[in-house]
């Protein structure tokens, strides 16, 4: 993504709920790095903002507890009515250091339309094996689900361009917030990026973390089973940076109209054939009933074309490709071809033209999708071609 043009404007946001104890050292050293420092009191029933005093911040206060994604939502639109055009969120807890804002600025001047997501270094720092263990496990599901790969997606130190929290439509206002942002936004087109930061964790007497590990994690865990299913969809995401052609389907019946919609969304043609491989490959197992959920797991996984790899899989419908594949089975079990076809080769003998189904499959998904590969290589290469001569 190219860099910016003008410089971003920024704003610090640091969301608090009883942490009257940090606050103001959090604040005063985010201060010493960016001179716009917003602060989201979200129902503190402490000191509260009074620990402020004297210094140089914005602040607004819930009158009650909403949770940390009201918080920061709150904060987004009071920066797009300071005129900033993105936010830097951190912990009020300290477990951030507001010093290492300074390379999220940089990643911001290099990626402007990207969130920019902290990636805890754990090393020394005495985290508990259950943040661990939440890392990568919520790592996984946003694997699954969108197909990016994200170091860290459950550390709060992140950089947001504002215009995200108009565009997305978002339903989380507490901790679970944080997952359901990251990836709607990666299926509304924006990128993801890492940056690698540090990360304090104090004695278990002075930590003061408001996650509730029950509630919160049952909050996550129906997000996740949520956008799991959704993700399973081969319906088209709203897309930001992207708009897709309106009323138009990807279709193997109109293959020159449907790879000219594909590439003008930045289909590489590599992307293309490896998308279009998956599908025929999966296409031609015996996985009767499931082949559109296994292609589009597997598809986000990868993070390929879904739509590609689901359009390409119907050229595997029977009756043809199986067809092929229980021929090519008998011919490995008996030396011959299966020439006669009737209630006693295909119902009576069924479970053996099932195992010749699975045999001959085992043969023809790599010859067919190294051969679907290259086609699609080649037309979307020429395809490309004719898009840059128009």
């Amino acid at each position: 993504m190219p860099v910016s043009p003008k410089p971003p404007k920024i704003v610090a946001v640091i969301p608090v709920y009883n942490h009257a104890a940090t606050l103001r050292r959090v604040v005063q050293e985010t201060l010493a790095v960016v001179p716009d420092v917003l602060v989201i009191d979200d129902g503190s029933t402490d000191a509260g903002l009074g620990v402020l005093r004297g210094l140089r911040v914005h602040t607004i206060r819930h009158g009650k507890n909403q949770g940390k994604g009201a918080a920061l939502m709150t904060a987004a639109r009071e920066a797009r009515r300071m005129g900033k055009t993105h936010m830097i969120t951190l912990d009020a807890d300290g477990q951030h250091d507001p010093a290492e804002i300074r390379s999220f600025i940089r990643e911001i001047r290099k990626h402007p339309e990207s969130i920019i997501v902290g990636n805890r270094r754990f090393e020394g720092s005495g985290a508990p094996w259950l943040s661990r263990f939440g890392k990568h496990f919520s790592n996984f599901w946003l694997r699954i689900q969108t197909g990016c790969k994200v170091a860290d997606t459950q550390c709060g130190f992140r950089a947001y361009p504002v215009f995200i929290f108009e565009g997305l439509s978002l339903a989380e206002t507490r901790y679970a917030f944080e997952v359901e942002i990251l990836v709607k936004a990666a299926w509304a087109g924006l990128f993801i990026k890492n940056v690698e930061v540090s990360v304090r964790y104090f004695k278990k007497d002075a930590r003061m973390s408001h996650f509730r590990p029950f509630m919160d994690n049952l909050r996550i865990s129906l997000l996740n089973t949520r956008l799991t299913l959704r993700a399973l969809i081969p319906w088209p995401h709203r897309q930001i940076l992207k708009p897709e052609a309106p009323g138009r389907r990807i279709t193997v019946l109109h293959p020159i109209r449907s790879m000219k919609m594909l590439l003008r969304q930045n289909l590489t043609p590599k992307t293309a054939a490896a998308s279009g491989a998956l599908g025929i490959f999966l296409g031609t197992l015996p996985v009767m009933g499931f082949h559109t959920l296994l292609i589009l797991a597997v598809a986000g996984y990868f993070r390929l074309n879904r739509p590609v790899a689901i359009a390409v899989s119907q050229l595997c419908a029977p009756p043809l490709v199986p067809a092929l594949c229980i021929e090519t089975g008998h011919f490995l079990r008996h030396g011959r071809f299966l020439t006669e076809i009737s209630m006693e080769t295909l119902g009576h003998q069924g479970l053996q033209r099932l195992l010749e189904w699975v045999m001959g499959s085992l043969i023809l998904a790599p010859v067919l999708s190294v051969t679907m590969g290259g086609i699609l290589y080649f037309l979307s290469l020429a395809v490309s071609k004719r898009l840059h001569e128009d």
